[in-house]
């Protein structure tokens, strides 16, 4: 039995408005599916027990049962480290619960992460013939200048983007250069319309892009030809953006080892760069 993720992805364009909410529902709180009646899921996406129905059939299970079965099925080999990790709780201050919910989201984002997804995405961005321009959210720039600065330490033509509609339009444009672009989108729900107006001006322009969002089922993912999904639970009333950096971190790492030669060459020039200018200060 397919997993209930890829059988969204694969259905996603056909799927009704209240049919998306239902699978929202499973791709972001699975445990409500696999432990949840059917009102139970329909009340957790605001619609009725007869689209969590229709959802079941239009993804090819036989009814909810079997929709709650395969839900079950792949949410099983996280159970077991949730348990022990809630046996193993230390306490209730701020600092325990921000541990356990930091330790869940680097391995839920990078227990996800498909490892031909991941190839693929590394190969694009080692890709010294393709600019990378990326573009982040407001609450996401920060990842996404670590994931800039971090890159472009080991290739050229690295930039994220910014600014008004007109300075980001002339930063993507195109300018002949067909697909060769490669665009890395960042974004979290609510996704801010200028990012995902931008990117998908950038796929009808050519350009390739590879998203980092929260949801199969994101704007963002819908035009990227390589998706991955974050978990960004926080301990508090924000969104946590540590396991985005843990895959973030992975891709530069997966790009740096497949321009290993051209990279060292680079790094070893930056470094000697800053202890003529004693820009830095220690060993």
């Amino acid at each position: 039995m397919s997993d209930p993720a890829d059988r969204i992805e694969r259905h996603r364009e056909l799927l009704s408005p209240a049919e998306r909410r239902v699978a929202e529902v499973v791709l972001r709180d699975p445990e409500c599916v696999a432990f949840g009646t059917v009102a139970r899921v329909a009340e957790r996406a605001g619609t009725s027990g007869a689209s969590v129905v229709r959802l079941s059939t239009r993804l090819g299970y036989a009814g909810y049962s079997e929709l709650q079965a395969a839900v079950q099925g792949a949410i099983g080999q996280q159970l077991r480290p949730a348990v022990e990790r809630i046996r193993a709780e230390r306490g209730s201050d701020v600092v325990s619960r921000t541990l356990r919910a930091e330790l869940d989201n680097v391995d839920r984002t990078l227990a996800a992460v498909a490892p031909g997804a991941f190839e693929r995405a590394v190969v694009l961005l080692a890709d010294r013939r393709r600019p990378v321009r990326v573009v982040a959210g407001d609450a996401e720039a920060g990842v996404g200048a670590m994931l800039t600065a971090s890159l472009a330490l080991v290739r050229d033509d690295v930039v994220q983007v910014g600014g008004s509609d007109v300075a980001v339009a002339r930063q993507l444009a195109l300018r002949g250069m067909g697909a060769q672009m490669v665009v890395v989108a960042i974004d979290l729900r609510r996704y801010e319309r200028w990012v995902v107006d931008h990117v998908t001006r950038a796929v009808t322009a050519g350009a390739t892009v590879v998203a980092v969002t929260d949801s199969l089922l994101s704007p963002l993912a819908a035009h990227a030809a390589v998706s991955f999904t974050v978990a960004a639970e926080g301990a508090g009333p924000f969104d946590s953006h540590v396991g985005m950096l843990a895959l973030v971190n992975a891709l530069v790492t997966g790009a740096a080892g497949r321009l290993r030669p051209s990279a060292t060459r680079r790094l070893d020039a930056v470094e000697a760069a800053w202890r003529e200018a004693a820009a830095l200060v220690g060993p």
